[in-house]
Formats: structure tokens, sequence, C-alpha cells
């Protein structure tokens, strides 16, 4: 076989084997046999292997995935992920009918669909093909997590007919099957390791693995559920859904246009008990206005459409019996109370802890130790006790007295004022603290060090080996070796993970500090606004306020950070085994706003995020706050209470047009 009649051999065998997939695990209806498309498969899969000229990212062989997957890009999303409304009652959605209703003299109607509890997931297609795979992330940008989605059966690697645009993004959920999860867990058992809690957070985490050959074995699945964009060739959303389907993706079955709110309620009442019979997850039912047009001219807030909502399905519940109370402490010293019970089964789990979260909780429930109590699961990792059967209680029973010392070094426990948890003010002694920021530090959102999970770090630790995180990078191999269930190869894995974490980026290498109300968002933040660790310790409370959703609590707690020695002596160590302390600066579109800050107010054209980005690009900065430092207020509809302000300072008022324009000049 020559190179061009492999070449042609290839192309036809990819159209039949991506329409058989499609058949398969899209429409659910297969037409050849197992045995017949494996023969197909292995055909294509020896002329890639004699002819690797030919090998096609968008080839079905490509979905067995790779185990040389490196970090995650991200990628900044071309319209921002916005997030939805959220009602849990009947009242509440008649009431945004009713908004609906007020916003036009003509007929509309709704979309209703599943809302599917996964992970969402964003896909570009150029010609047909797909290019990109983005995660959510904070709504603004996300992860490239382009290989490990490509291992998903039911999203298309090249699209079905050609009436699609030249360039479509299309979003959808990412989402286990009950059986995977059951076979996943199951495998998991055998291994010794800890169980997946829930599919949703199982998603998650498979998304986010380095090894896309893991991934293809894990049984993702997806749905897609919506259309982005201003100038799609469709009038309404439930034909964009249609035509998504034509093209082979999965949507699913049960989407139904609905003429009115009645029709909407009927549509919630009965998938409230049709959903304990689905093969996967769903948490509630997302409304949609169906008109493209009307759809716009609803327009958005800064966070959601105002023409969809979605209603939550009320979380399910269980009575058992409370039999004790632990009480564990956390990195940062909170002290959380955790309920051990009769085991009952909920939500297709068996539960045995439920969270009992602050003393002012416990008091509010009135908890008693052996009361029946009622457990519910809403999606929570450890369910949570909502109440207590008090007619159900016998005399003899003691009302539950909250512990007063810390349950691991006995130091008194303290609670700040305006918090609502207790803590153990020993954070250099207390061992769970102690081990708790280091393995913080090795977590795979902050430094994903590899190898350095909760039950390593904390042998590591109670052999005497680490005492903070700096000293993970003064370890030897000999020392690791030598522990229990460790050798040689691990020690090896632990080092090199160690050397990797060298080239995470400084964002996440501030996360990892664990500086107190200090998450992912607002590290990146920091990061972003300083632009190095030094800038940032020498920062001063003005300046740290001065930055996009950094309030009093979050700058205090920094700078309390940087000025205990301890701290400089940890970050030190840091710096000398060769962290990353700076961030690398993005590629400005132009300078245009520089030296030039912003404050936003109001109702816009356009997401709030979007014009962030947008100033942020031509150089400018966007604080949460107005200042005297602040250059203009970009203000819009319904502006609050900044625009009073803006007046008392003297900060000059402008609209999205003068923002463009200075932008233009």
């Amino acid at each position: 076989m020559t190179v061009q009649e492999a070449r042609v051999r290839a192309e036809a065998l990819r159209k039949v084997v991506n329409e058989h997939n499609r058949r398969y695990y899209v429409e659910s209806s297969p037409v050849i046999s197992d045995f017949e498309f494996d023969l197909l498969m292995e055909e294509l899969l020896g002329i890639e292997k004699k002819f690797p000229e030919l090998v096609d990212a968008a080839s079905p062989t490509q979905r067995v995935g790779s185990d040389l997957s490196e970090g995650f890009v991200q990628v900044a999303h071309r319209y921002p992920m916005l997030s939805l409304g959220n009602t849990y009652s009947e009242g509440e959605l008649r009431e945004f009918d009713a908004r609906i209703a007020k916003a036009f003299d003509e007929a509309y109607e709704y979309v209703c669909e599943l809302k599917f509890d996964g992970a969402s997931i964003s896909l570009t297609y150029v010609d047909g093909t797909l290019q990109r795979a983005v995660t959510r992330g904070d709504g603004v940008q996300g992860d490239d997590v382009t290989a490990n989605v490509r291992t998903i059966r039911s999203i298309p690697l090249q699209l079905h007919g050609d009436s699609f645009p030249k360039e479509v993004e299309v979003r959808g959920e990412i989402l286990l099957p009950h059986s995977a999860l059951e076979s996943m867990n199951r495998e998991r058992e055998k291994q010794g390791k800890a169980l997946f809690a829930n599919p949703r957070n199982a998603t998650a985490g498979t998304l986010k693995m380095l090894d896309s050959k893991e991934v293809a074995r894990r049984g993702l699945d997806s749905f897609i559920y919506y259309m982005p964009g201003n100038d799609l060739p469709f009038a309404s959303h439930y034909e964009s859904l249609q035509a998504a389907r034509s093209w082979g993706f999965k949507v699913s079955e049960h989407t139904q246009k609905c003429g009115d709110i009645g029709a909407v309620v009927d549509f919630i009442r009965h998938w409230d008990a049709a959903r304990k019979r689905l093969p996967y997850d769903t948490d509630g039912v997302v409304i949609k206005v169906n008109s493209l047009a009307q759809q716009r001219a609803l327009g958005f807030t800064a966070k959601t459409p105002r023409w969809a909502i979605a209603y939550k399905f009320k979380a399910e519940q269980a009575l058992t019996k409370l039999l004790s109370v632990d009480y564990q402490v956390g990195r940062t010293g909170a002290i959380t109370p955790v309920a051990n019970l009769d085991p009952v089964k909920l939500a297709g789990t068996v539960v045995k802890r439920a969270s009992l979260h602050n003393a002012d909780q416990i008091a509010l429930l009135d908890i008693h130790v052996g009361d029946m109590v009622y457990v519910e699961k809403g999606g929570e990792i450890i369910p949570k006790i909502v109440g207590v059967d008090a007619s159900a209680r016998t005399e003899n029973l003691l009302p539950l007295q909250y512990i007063d010392v810390c349950p691991e070094c006995a130091t008194p426990l303290v609670r700040l004022e305006g918090e609502a948890k207790h803590f153990c003010p020993n954070e250099n002694g207390c061992p769970p603290q102690i081990a708790g920021r280091i393995i913080h530090f090795a977590s795979r959102k902050a430094m994903n060090i590899e190898g350095l999970g909760e039950e390593t770090v904390e042998l590591l630790y109670k052999n005497g080996l680490v005492k903070n995180a700096g000293d993970l990078f003064d370890l030897h191999k000999a020392q690791i070796a030598r522990l229990e269930r460790m050798g040689d190869k691990s020690a090896e894995n632990i080092l090199q993970g160690l050397e990797n974490s060298k080239k995470v980026p400084f964002a996440r290498v501030l996360f990892a500090l664990g500086i107190r109300y200090v998450g992912e968002t607002i590290a990146k933040k920091l990061a972003d606004a300083f632009g190095s660790l030094d800038a940032l310790q020498n920062a001063t409370l003005e300046q740290l306020l001065a930055v996009d959703e950094i309030g009093e609590q979050i700058a205090k707690s920094a700078l309390a950070f940087f000025g205990e020695e301890k701290n400089q002596l940890l970050l030190g160590k840091l710096r000398e085994a060769g962290l990353c302390f700076t961030t690398e600066k993005q590629q400005l579109a132009s300078s245009k706003l520089e030296g030039l800050t912003f404050a936003i107010t109001g109702t816009m054209s356009r997401p709030r995020g979007e014009l962030k980005q947008l100033i942020e690009r031509h150089g400018g900065k966007v604080a949460s706050a107005i200042s005297g430092s602040t250059s203009y207020l970009l203000a819009g509809e319904k502006a609050g209470s900044k625009m009073q302000k803006a007046e008392a300072l003297r900060v000059k008022v402008i609209g999205e047009a003068q923002l463009l324009e200075l932008i233009a000049k």
C-alpha cells in the first residue's frame, strides 16, 4: 500500500468508525456488532502505525488517550461561562415568569432541561474538528483539557454532516454514570484507595488527571445544553439543540418545550420523582426562554443570564440515630464537629458520618447524643444533619456540650469575633495544623506534588523529616525510602514531583502558602495585581484593598502572614529551593489604558467580567472599590452606591461607549 492509498483508506475508515461511534454512544442504536467494529478499528490502527505521518488528532484511534500529558494551560473564554440563578420554590419560579411576561408584549415559551450534576465544559470546533475543550474555571477562564475530552466517546472529534458553521462553540456537562462510578469504586476498594464520594467529584477529578489514558478507562459521558454566540443561524434555543444533535452531539432526550409556566411546573414535578430512575445524577431543572431574540433582549446581569433560571430539587433526607461526635482540627486550626451515625442509605450511598458545622448549629438544633436525626445529602462529600426528631427523644439523653480545648493538643479553644467556628490557636505546636498546611501545599490544586498525598505527608511529619513545606525540598532519597510502605521507586517519584513543582506558576504557589482567606481565585488576583512575591510582601493595606475583590479581612490576613518571622523564614527556604515567585505578564493588546484604574457599577450590555478583561488587555486595572486613586467609574443602568462615592471623590463617570473611545484613541 502506498502512502496515498493509505491516506485514502484511513480517511474512509475514520468516517465509518466515527459514524458507528455516534450511533453507539450518542444514539444508542448500533448497526454492527462489537466484533465488526473492532476489525475496522484494528485496520485503522494498523495503517496509522505503518504510516505515522497520517496520524490525525481527530482520528477515533486517539480516544485511548496518552500517559504523556503535561499540566493544564489556562485559556480565556470567548464568552464568559456565567452561573445560573437558583430557586427551590414554585413561588420564586412564578416570579421569574412574571418578570419575563413584563418584558414582552409578545408570546414567549420555555425550554426545560434536566440539570446534570457533573462538570461544565466548553467545546470549540473549527471546520467541524474539535480544536479545544476548556473547563468552566472561574467563568472568565478555565483549564484546557482537550487531551482528556478527546477520550470521551459521546463527544465527536469530527462533526457529522455539513450544516455546521465554520467555527462553533458548544457547551455541556461532562458526567459519570452511576455504573461507571460503581465500577471505579470497586477497583479502588481492591487497591485500598479512598472511594469517590459522588459522581460529580469523580468527574471533576478525572477531567484534571494528567494521564489521559486513565481518563479513557473511566467511562465519562456528556450532554450538550447550550450554544453561545450572537450570530447563530437559529431562531430558538431548542432549534440549536436539535442542530447539535444532528452534528453528532449527545443532547438529552428529556429536553422539552413548555408553552407556559404551568407546563414548566408539571415538568419539574414529574422529574422530581422520575429522576431516581435515571442512570446518572441530576439535581434540578434548568428553565430557559426559547427565543434567541428574546434572550438577547433580556440580556445578562453581572453574574447570570436574565433569561434562564435553575430550579433545584430538594435534597434527599434520611432519619437515623446519632451515636457520638468527633472533633476534627483543620490546617487553619478550625474545629469541625462530625457526627457518627447508625449507618443509613441515602441518595444511593450508605452514610455513617455527617457534618454538624459549628457550636451555633448544634445549639440551634438542640442536639442530644442518642437523638434520632434527619440527615441530608445535597451533593456534599460529608452529609449534614438538618433536624432532630424530638418526639423520639428519651429522658435520659443529655444535650451535646461543645468542647473547650483542642482534641489534639489540649490548647484552650478561641472564637474570633464574626467567626462561626472555634479555633485552636496553637498553630506551631498542633500536629494536625502543621501536617495540614504541608498537605495543602502539596495538594493537586496547589503545588501538585506527585506522591505526596495525605498519608505520606503525615508519615514524613511523624518521623520528624518535615516540620513545614520548606523542609520537603531538603529530603533525600534514603530518608524517604526507609519509611514504612516506601521504597526506592516511591522516593524517586516524590523527589521528581518536588522538582516538577518548581515550574508551578506564582498564583498557585501563593495559594499553596495557605494564607487564611486566600483561596485559588484571590491568589490569582493578588499574583496578577502585584506580579511578584517581593511586591506583594511590601504592599500596604491601601494597595491591597485596591485589588479587585480584596476586602479588609483578606488584606489584613495577608499583612499578618507576611509580617510573621516564621513565615519569612519559610518563604526564604522556598525561594532558595527555586519556586516561582513572579508572574509571567500576558501579552497586552495595547497600552492605551496603562496607568488608569477603573471601577465598574450598574448593568451593562455585556458581562462585567468581559469588560474587566477588555480593560486589562489594554493595560488598565480594575478595582472592586472606589478610592482617590480611581481614574474612571464605568457605569451602566441602575448604578449603585459607587456613583455617589464617585461624585464625592470627583471621579469621572463614563459609559461603555466612552471606554471604547479611550481604547480607540
